[in-house]
């Protein structure tokens, strides 16, 4: 298991107006976090609409620790609220995923959405402008052209770089439902975009049409009983795409079948056992978060309690499970009375495959190797840590006598949670996002 230190603790605040770091607003949470394929760029979204993208610090002679900090690099409004008038619905501004095509030329894209609407954006350095033009003055007012006596050619000039980010696409007016997820495809071309009741593929290049490819709303919403929770295309076959359940299924579907991908070419779902069988039992097994290892041979899924592996290639049970807070199986009832049973959890691999990271209370996160089968519970806080020293396992105590340095089951924070985290692509580099809070951790600098 790798030892953690940390690194650079970024306190995320908004643009304009500096908090202190107890003073924060619900627009200030960060909602989702996201490496680009390089892991050069680290964006996330937060309740507000905003998008901050990180960038990280070339390594110099004088300061080769410096390699590895992240500073900000652009910082822009992506989402507004809206209203739809037709269903009298408000919708919210929040940053629901954040997702980075491949980079193709100088300029980096990536895909944001709130709850109806995603976007593509090109965030661009731009260190010239253009000078000497015979239509405008200096202050960019036209002129008279009677005045013109004599063309000139524009030069440019060199100036301070300035990132830009625009809006090259919108795509809208696709979903009934909330999105809860998107995913590019291996083709570079198209996306998914997907919400409760379907999954729609998008041509990154159309905007005013998409395809429906699944959809499980029956005729009678009555006779619902699950929806769609997330959804993810292979890193390798373009053909191919999974969607995980609030039943605890995952379905993986093959659009070369037919353009309606309604039966699945495979069903993951790992039987229950009837004598742990409860009144919580099928909310605790509702997936929150799929991930496709970068090999594309395995799928990881994480439920409240869980997180299992699966091998696309067996479908009757997972071939790793582990255990995240198995202690709070005690506990459902008062987390279902204050909501927390309902908290989804996102899970990541790391560049290798060989290690997988989800969150907890506590501000804890936890790491399982599954090379080793060694785990690690470690902590963001700002409290117990400085940049640069080495994280500290911790330990919850279940019962018994509690040692040294042990949390208590009762004396968790639940108010404290990791939802959002990512991992570097090449590199044992981590970001997770703790409330308003983003911290980044890596390897220890030897």
């Amino acid at each position: 298991m790798k030892c953690f230190s940390r690194y650079l603790p970024y306190i995320f605040r908004p643009p304009t107006t500096i908090l202190s770091s107890t003073c924060h607003t619900e627009a200030d949470i960060i909602s989702t976090v996201e490496f680009n394929p390089s892991g050069e760029l680290l964006a996330t979204g937060d309740k507000g609409g905003r998008v901050v993208v990180f960038q990280r610090e070339q390594e110099t002679k004088s300061e080769p620790q410096r390699r590895g900090e992240y500073n900000v690099y652009s910082t822009f409004q992506s989402h507004d609220p809206e209203f739809d008038y037709l269903k009298s619905l408000e919708i919210e501004e929040k940053i629901n995923k954040i997702r980075w095509l491949p980079q193709q030329n100088a300029a980096y894209f990536l895909l944001s959405t709130n709850d109806k609407t995603v976007k593509l954006w090109k965030i661009s350095e731009r260190d010239r402008r253009p000078e000497g033009y015979n239509l405008k003055d200096e202050d960019g007012r036209i002129r008279d052209p009677s005045t013109i006596t004599s063309l000139r050619v524009p030069v440019l000039q060199n100036t301070d770089l300035m990132v830009e980010a625009t809006a090259r696409r919108v795509f809208s007016n696709a979903h009934t439902y909330h999105i809860n997820s998107i995913s590019v495809n291996s083709d570079l071309q198209t996306y998914i975009s997907t919400d409760d009741l379907r999954v729609n593929l998008w041509n990154l290049e159309i905007t005013d049409q998409s395809f429906n490819i699944v959809d499980i709303k029956p005729c009678n919403m009555e006779d619902l009983t699950e929806v769609i929770t997330a959804a993810e295309f292979h890193p390798q076959q373009c053909n191919t795409l999974a969607y995980s359940s609030s039943r605890g299924s995952v379905r993986l579907c093959d659009m070369r079948k037919q353009a309606l991908c309604d039966t699945h070419c495979k069903f993951f779902e790992e039987p229950e056992d009837p004598s742990t069988r409860s009144f919580f039992s099928e909310i605790i097994s509702s997936i929150s978060d799929i991930k496709f290892s970068h090999s594309g041979r395995f799928l990881m899924t994480r439920d409240y309690l869980t997180v299992k592996v699966w091998d696309l290639n067996m479908e009757t049970r997972p071939v790793q499970t582990y255990q995240v807070h198995d202690y709070l199986r005690g506990k459902l009832c008062s987390l279902y009375e204050n909501d927390c049973i309902f908290d989804k959890f996102e899970c990541v691999w790391n560049g290798s495959d060989s290690v997988i990271m989800t969150g907890s209370y506590n501000n804890f996160f936890r790491m399982f190797d599954r090379n080793t089968k060694k785990d690690v519970t470690l902590e963001a806080s700002r409290e117990n840590s400085k940049p640069r020293a080495i994280l500290k396992p911790r330990k919850v105590c279940v019962g018994g006598k509690r040692r040294k340095d042990e949390v208590t089951v009762d004396s968790l924070d639940f108010s404290k949670k990791i939802l959002h985290s990512a991992w570097h692509p090449q590199e044992n580099i981590i970001a997770v996002a703790a409330s308003n809070n983003l911290y980044i951790f890596q390897d220890k600098v030897t």
